[in-house]
């Protein structure tokens, strides 16, 4: 393989890390994998809010070891004189600075989208808030959970009997992350052809909104409210999870011609020609009709009996997992998407690996997450200029 085939897309991009807890570390964490370098700048003596967040091993944070992988750390008070020439440092050789700061944070330490484009024009600077630089909820405090229920993505999640039901990982705070990565790669885009850094403004509100695909684009088509409708689809059937005789697996059905093969494969042919099922809006209008039809049959035999016969003639089909039955997959392990990462004592810990750099070849895990401020030498050596001599 040739250099330039082990070359990840940003080697060369220094990335100056002020992030804390989940949004901010998944996106720089993504940054990291994809060849950025970058530092994490942690608050001396306790470090990154995630490194006190349980599950511990031996004493080490998997919080904290899942999304800081690829870092190294310093640790700096940013009210310090002598530690904010050394941050000062840093960014004058920064080609992207990352923060998740509540705003206005970061104007009262002298450090302001204004303030740093001005002294390091080719700089970016990504923001990452609950609710964005602008609008009268800016100053308010946001996690995961508040920009979920404000959002609108839990009166979509769960079944009707539920009641308000949050995702079951921390999609407000991964969604914000994902497209802070998309932000400052378009920055350093433009930045290639401008020679000028920019502010990224990243709001955890906006980008659960810009989830809600379906239920807008449903609510403006229909003017109905859309509700919690559990594991369906809320425009086609059958697209559900259905119980076969001993566990539970989706049929996924996007159109009439699929549906008939799916009943010929059953061999219940007459589902097909029922008036109530000819089309994809009958049959969504009589899913739990149908439902009931379909699992009488499927009960009779087990799961892998129908997944074999469902994916050998092309109807989308695919099992129902734990997540101690998705980490041990044969397709999951094809593609790498399971990495180990390494406590400071050596103990190891299973992680999700990055889906864009998992099956290139090269490891996604070139350094294990860092010891609170461990890169401070190698840091220092490569960003302070050593004192002239006399």
């Amino acid at each position: 393989m040739s250099d330039a085939h082990n070359t990840l897309p940003l080697d060369g991009v220094t990335v100056v890390d002020l992030t804390r807890v989940l949004a901010g570390p998944i996106c720089t964490q993504t940054l990291a994998d994809l060849g950025a370098r970058v530092i994490k700048v942690e608050q001396p003596g306790v470090g990154d809010d995630s490194r006190a967040i349980g599950p511990f091993i031996d004493g080490a944070s998997a919080y904290f070891m899942s999304v800081n992988r690829n870092k190294e750390s310093i640790a700096l008070d940013l009210k310090a004189e002598g530690d904010r020439q050394t941050f000062e440092s840093l960014l004058a050789g920064a080609d992207v600075v990352v923060e998740n700061y509540r705003p206005g944070t970061m104007e009262k330490l002298g450090y302001g989208w204004e303030a740093l484009h001005q002294r390091f024009p080719q700089l970016i600077m990504v923001s990452i808030s609950g609710f964005g630089q602008t609008g009268p909820y800016r100053e308010k405090p946001a996690y995961d959970m508040v920009v979920q229920a404000m959002s609108g993505m839990m009166s979509v999640t769960g079944s009707a009997d539920s009641g308000p039901c949050r995702v079951g990982v921390s999609i407000g705070d991964l969604g914000a992350g994902l497209y802070a990565v998309i932000g400052t790669q378009s920055a350093l885009i433009r930045r290639a052809r401008t020679g000028q850094g920019e502010r990224v403004d990243v709001s955890m509100l906006d980008c659960q909104v810009a989830l809600l695909e379906n239920p807008i684009a449903r609510l403006g088509a229909t003017g109905s409210v859309p509700g919690p409708i559990g594991s369906r689809h809320p425009s086609m059937a059958p697209f559900d999870v259905y119980a076969g005789q001993d566990g539970w697996f989706v049929i996924a059905v996007g159109s009439d011609g699929l549906f008939k093969r799916l009943c010929e494969l059953l061999e219940l042919p007459e589902l097909a020609a029922d008036a109530r099922f000819v089309s994809n809006a009958e049959r969504c209008r009589h899913q739990a009709e149908l439902k009931e039809l379909l699992e009488q049959r499927l009960r009779l035999q087990p799961r892998a009996h129908w997944l074999r016969i469902f994916s050998d003639n092309g109807v989308p089909t695919g099992e129902y997992h734990s997540v101690a039955e998705v980490v041990e997959h044969p397709q999951i392990a094809a593609r790498g998407m399971i990495a180990s990462v390494q406590a400071p004592n050596g103990s190891a810990l299973r992680v999700a690996a990055n889906p864009l750099t998992a099956h290139n070849g090269l490891s996604v895990v070139r350094r294990n997450p860092p010891v609170l401020d461990g890169d401070r030498q190698r840091i220092l050596e490569d960003f302070v200029p050593a004192p002239s001599q006399p």
